[in-house]
């Protein structure tokens, strides 16, 4: 038995082949994050899902946090960190905010495993 803990993965509510333009461009570079059914044909007949918990509705506030710290180190950071750079970031926060606020992104933990856990898996909730 094999399982994959705490495989984290953000997602907009439906599958696309792309990022973002500007976030492929700017923030996260090669970047694609997956939908619920990606997910699922792409482990289909390798896994079991063993749990699929949903974090998104909570995110917000771990994105507020990012972006005090952000501005909260500014001053420390080394110059190479402009304006420009310090811009992008505050916008990519904000938005990643008001996706997740309304519900058009999420935040899953998936726990997969290759035979299945014998017994099943019980979720630390």
């Amino acid at each position: 038995m094999s399982t994959i803990p705490g495989f984290m993965r953000g997602c907009c509510d439906r599958a696309t082949d792309r990022a973002d333009p500007w976030i492929e461009r700017y923030i996260f570079p090669n970047s694609m994050l997956p939908s619920a059914a990606q997910i699922t044909a792409a482990s289909e007949g390798l896994f079991v899902h063993e749990d699929w918990h949903n974090f998104g509705a909570d995110y917000d506030r771990t994105l507020q946090a990012w972006r005090a710290n952000l501005e909260g180190a500014w001053p420390q950071l080394p110059a190479r960190y402009d304006e420009r750079f310090r811009r992008m970031w505050a916008y990519y926060l904000h938005a990643s905010m008001a996706a997740f606020r309304s519900r058009h992104a999420q935040l899953w933990q998936v726990v997969l495993s290759r035979d299945g856990v014998p017994g099943g898996y019980a979720a630390p909730r």
